[in-house]
């Protein structure tokens, strides 16, 4: 679907990858209704794009399932129709061991990421339906197929988000709405800091350094994004990491989880 002239709802969209999602769609010439927790983000974002009556601002906690059923009839409001959405919201754990991590912290991972995804879904399907053409895109994470120490709930929440796309895949196929499971790997966004999780212990200056070096740009992971539903692919990989680690994992599973503990074992010193 391209997306030109057409109405996305995006969540997420005050900071990091949803910033740049709704950037990005706004430069294809889509119209956008930006939704975020913080309104005091949106307004940044909003500032950001100058859009003018083609950009909207919802503040909406994507948990709150009565706010959501709302959110359709606001954005038919703002701009007349709604053509697709873009599930981005997401947070990460505590990095800390399954055994470590409270029950709370574990629970609200799998409220906004996954409960907050099928709350979109559910509400926004409806309204897809009745138009020619149409798509949802679900972020989900190559931390949805590929385990990571100390962010066991954060993939439990991913890997349900993309098993949960890939049925919305199936049941939707002779449907006027194309599907998209997108699987970011490492980008630069300030997720942990969203989140209110701290960095990993001892990670000085250098190795922050090293790590960013590594990550993919925010604005270059929404290009990838944005060309994958503009091509109506069921599955985005979004770096050389996910694509590489994508293919390791079905290849060899045993293996690539050997080798993603080898890598990020760090995570979890005692």
């Amino acid at each position: 679907m391209k997306v030109a002239g057409r109405v996305v709802v995006v969540t997420g969209a005050g900071s990091g990858m949803g910033r740049e999602l709704t950037l990005e769609l706004l430069r294809r010439g889509a119209r956008v209704a930006a939704v975020d927790l913080r309104a005091e983000s949106l307004d940044e974002t909003s500032r950001l794009a100058a859009a003018g009556p083609r950009l909207s601002t919802h503040v909406l906690d994507v948990t709150d399932r009565t706010a959501v059923d709302a959110l359709p009839e606001a954005v038919v409001a703002a701009h007349g129709v709604v053509d697709a959405i873009v599930n981005n919201a997401g947070i990460i754990q505590p990095f800390v061991r399954i055994e470590e991590l409270d029950y709370p912290a574990f629970e609200r991972v799998m409220d906004v990421n996954f409960w907050g995804t099928v709350h979109m879904v559910k509400a926004f399907l409806p309204h897809l339906r009745r138009r020619t053409e149409a798509h949802i895109a679900n972020v989900s994470s190559m931390g949805g197929f590929l385990p990571v120490p100390g962010q066991v709930a954060y993939g439990a929440s991913k890997a349900a988000v993309k098993l949960l796309t890939e049925g919305l895949y199936a049941e939707l196929l002779e449907t006027n709405v194309g599907v998209s499971v997108i699987m970011p790997g490492a980008v630069a966004t300030n997720i942990a800091g969203n989140s209110g999780v701290a960095a990993p212990g001892g990670t000085d200056a250098a190795a922050a350094q090293a790590a960013a070096a590594r990550t993919l740009p925010a604005a270059e992971a929404a290009r990838i994004m944005v060309d994958g539903i503009e091509q109506d692919r069921l599955h985005v990989y979004v770096g050389r990491d996910s694509r590489v680690m994508g293919a390791a994992v079905r290849l060899a599973p045993k293996q690539a989880t050997h080798l993603i503990q080898r890598q990020m074992k760090r995570l979890l010193a005692d």
